[in-house]
This record gives structure tokens, C-alpha cells and sequence, in this order.
């Protein structure tokens, strides 16, 4: 099991990826927003997405993970 983890505190306003995707180490799975920007959270790995565990609208703080691979 891999952690893709927040890089930074904000708003989850998309989320890129489902249940049983196969992403790549670099791929946007996330988007977050903080003080009006969006900042992309991307995979650090290949994987599998086992369980995402944030929804959009929801607040994270710098390293909750928020996608589970695989």
C-alpha cells in the first residue's frame, strides 16, 4: 500500500481518480484550494487506487493522506 498524502492545507475541489483506476507517479489524482489557488496533488508512485478518503469540499490539513494505492 501506497499514501498519497496532501502537499499542502486546503479544500478538496476535484478529485481526479475512482476506486480501481491504475495511476502513474506523476499523475494529478487530487486538486486542491487554498487562497484561491488550485494546486494539484499528484500520485508519487504507480498503483492501483484501493480507497480515496476525502470528498469534495472537504478540508485537509499538509500530510492527511487522502488516496490509497495499491
Amino acid at each position: 500500500m501506497k499514501n498519497v498524502a496532501a502537499t499542502m492545507a486546503g479544500t478538496v475541489i476535484n478529485i481526479l481518480v475512482q476506486k480501481g483506476d491504475q495511476v502513474k507517479a506523476g499523475q494529478d489524482v487530487i486538486v486542491l484550494e487554498s487562497m484561491k489557488m488550485e494546486v494539484p496533488v499528484q500520485a508519487e508512485a504507480d498503483g492501483v487506487v484501493a480507497e480515496i478518503k476525502v470528498n469534495s469540499g472537504d478540508f485537509v490539513n499538509d500530510g492527511d493522506v487522502i488516496v490509497v494505492l495499491e
